[in-house]
């Protein structure tokens, strides 16, 4: 915990930080990180710095990422969303981690509910390392963030290696002016939080008409 507190102060993770039109912020990455990994720990990290400043955490209720997910976020005494698919035909599915501590839970029968839900109750995305599952997620906030462009939610692409990927894409695919301007990629913790507050004063200028309410969203399922 020491640790943490220590990295809060240095970098000012605090109430102040805190985007006021933006509570919910929804985590998505690799299922298979482990504690120790470096993945795993920056995942700590970002959800300990969000939490602090008084976001709470959207997660799938599972393993890896979503995991250090939710353990950054109760280190700060944040609050956990869990978003949790319960289905008995998914032969490759991660499942709950029962060490995956959240304090609420949205029960899910199908991976395209879960997904849309975790879509629906997170106001911001923050998407980190991952295979399928998160191309899968990342798409599909991605795709939204399009259809709904100008009142989008939007994304934060984590990690320097992101910038290849939308390069390789750019390259390749017949991309629109407004699908490179839905999100942003950093690489700290600090450039998380600069991220929403930069969307937040879009909002706050008019030129964003994100809604205010993650249980209002901008897409129904």
């Amino acid at each position: 915990m020491q640790i943490f507190e220590i990295l809060g102060r240095r970098l000012g993770f605090k109430k102040s930080l805190k985007a006021p039109t933006i509570e919910n912020i929804a985590v998505f990455g690799y299922a298979d990180a482990k504690p120790g990994d470096p993945l795993f720990e920056e995942v700590v990290k970002v959800t300990y710095a969000l939490a602090q400043a008084g976001y709470t955490i959207v997660d799938g209720g599972g393993p890896g990422v979503m995991r250090a997910a939710s353990n950054g976020a109760k280190l700060a005494g944040g609050k956990v969303i869990a978003v949790t698919l319960h289905s008995t035909d998914l032969t490759h599915f991660e499942g709950q981690d029962p060490d995956n501590k959240f304090d609420s839970e949205i029960e899910t029968k199908s991976y395209v509910e879960r997904t849309l839900t975790l879509m629906r109750e997170g106001q911001v995305y923050v998407v980190f390392q991952g295979g399928t599952g998160t191309i899968s997620e990342f798409a599909m906030a991605w795709g939204l963030a399009r259809l709904y462009f100008g009142h989008h939610k939007p994304l934060i692409l984590y990690g320097d290696f992101w910038h290849r990927i939308i390069k390789a894409f750019q390259d390749n695919m017949l991309l629109r002016p407004e699908e490179l301007a839905v999100f942003k990629i950093v690489d700290s913790p600090a450039g998380v939080l600069q991220a929403i507050r930069l969307f937040d004063d879009e909002i706050a200028r008019g030129q964003h008409g994100h809604h205010l309410k993650a249980s209002k969203g901008d897409f129904s399922i």
